[in-house]
């Protein structure tokens, strides 16, 4: 089981919603040094004690992440670091 699972409702054209993705995937690889790769419409990414994905379903995002024990601990910032981004991003 994932440690974080957050689905997101979204009204974008499935096209608007993987480029718009894909920009939330580039500035987190600019501040942070995640690397991120798209198979079909998930985008993967992994940095240092993070592994997750972000799915793009029509309507849907699906973010899920698997933290190591030391990023564990920043679960709560992390979950809603993310909640406030795809809000902003996915209104």
């Amino acid at each position: 089981m994932p440690d974080i699972d957050i689905h997101h409702a979204h009204t974008l054209p499935d096209d608007d919603a993987r480029r718009a993705v894909q920009e939330v995937a580039d500035k987190l690889s600019e501040r942070f040094g995640v690397a991120c790769e798209w198979s079909g419409d998930d985008l993967n990414f992994h940095t240092s004690g993070v592994d997750g994905r972000i799915a793009v379903a029509p309507g849907e995002l699906h973010v899920t992440a698997q933290l190591g024990f030391l990023m564990s601990a920043f679960k709560g910032p992390i979950e809603s670091e993310i909640r406030r981004v795809l809000s902003e991003r996915f209104a």
